[in-house]
């Protein structure tokens, strides 16, 4: 279903969105009790960089260490088995799995240019082989319990899947931003309103495994794909997610990480501008690829945003507030 965009002069405006915020449940005001905000910024990058400026050290040692609590590990399974049976349509694949990142002065005699290095591994993602890690660390009931007490985040997640998702704050040639509204038949925050976006996938980038016996040249050639992945990836999610080409959009900046404090879920989020209106975009989606995955497109402008805002996923609502700053330093340059 396309939701058709109300006059934004009209004076209905403010009661649409009011109208749409009001079918949603808040994460902010009803997930997390005990913290400020329903997300932490893991990493931001308000001026954007480019994919010369974004680099990534992939390396086995940045895959999650199983918990040492017998019990514990064995819940993963238990888990699955439960929602297996509930769902048997769940995906299978392998995803990224973020540990973390390092700037240039961190990184002791490297040469390389770019301003920031993501540290990733590999995970599975709602896996029906392997370790089925991601239903059963980050989406268990108990996820808290693989959480180890420590102000180092990679450590604070080192038994966590912690699949790296991605987003794209996509601004329209009228100035609007363009948000989807999930389907009620997505595993994670049906209904909810979000970015477009998905996962960088390792298989696009010829991953499938970890090679043990690299050279540093077959290294330094696998960080280079997998970096490009990054970037690719989020062109790839915005055209399947809202049909538009790809010739439409702007080259993606990386903006940052925003982590999702319910359950530790990162997200890496970018900015693109697209040279199409809010019409114009509204009339792509009616033909976008993985339409199912929503069943609305809105282009809001940024005041209609924020009372949306609550009503998203705290990674994404922490992807909003990577876009504010990157609007701030705009306005300081």
């Amino acid at each position: 279903m396309v939701h058709d965009l109300p006059d934004p002069k009209s004076s209905s405006v403010t009661s649409y969105v009011e109208q749409m915020a009001a079918t949603v449940p808040s994460q902010a005001e009803t997930a997390i009790a005990d913290t400020a905000l329903p997300y932490k910024l893991l990493l931001s990058c308000p001026l954007g960089l480019s994919p010369s400026q974004v680099s990534v050290d992939f390396d086995e040692s940045y895959d999650r260490i199983p918990h040492p609590d017998t019990d514990s590990e064995n819940s993963i399974s238990e888990i699955w088995d439960a929602r297996i049976q509930k769902n048997a349509s769940l995906f299978n694949g392998k995803k990224f799995r973020y540990a973390g990142c390092s700037l240039p002065n961190e990184r002791n005699g490297s040469t390389n240019i770019s301003l920031v290095a993501l540290h990733l591994g590999l995970t599975d993602y709602r896996t029906y082989c392997l370790s089925r890690t991601f239903v059963g660390t980050n989406l268990n009931p108990l996820w808290e319990r693989f959480l180890v007490p420590s102000e180092d985040d990679p450590v604070r997640c080192q038994h966590t899947s912690s699949p790296l998702g991605n987003g794209a704050v996509v601004e329209t040639s009228d100035k609007r931003i363009v948000i989807l509204r999930r389907s009620n038949n997505v595993g994670e925050f049906p209904g909810h309103f979000v970015f477009p976006g998905g996962h960088p996938e390792p298989e696009e980038a010829g991953i499938t495994s970890h090679q043990n016996g690299k050279s540093l040249t077959e290294s330094e050639l696998i960080n280079r794909k997998v970096s490009e992945e990054m970037f690719e990836s989020i062109i790839r999610e915005v055209v399947e997610e809202i049909g538009v080409p790809a010739s439409a959009l702007s080259n993606p900046l990386f903006i940052g990480i925003s982590r999702r404090e319910l359950n530790v879920r990162p997200a890496a989020f970018f900015f693109m501008s697209c040279c199409l209106s809010a019409e114009e975009i509204q009339q792509c989606y009616s033909t976008a690829q993985d339409g199912f995955e929503s069943t609305q497109l809105h282009a809001v402008t940024l005041i209609e945003l924020e009372k949306l805002a609550t009503k998203m996923p705290g990674c994404h609502l922490g992807g909003f507030a990577l876009y504010k700053l990157m609007l701030e330093a705009r306005k300081e340059t």
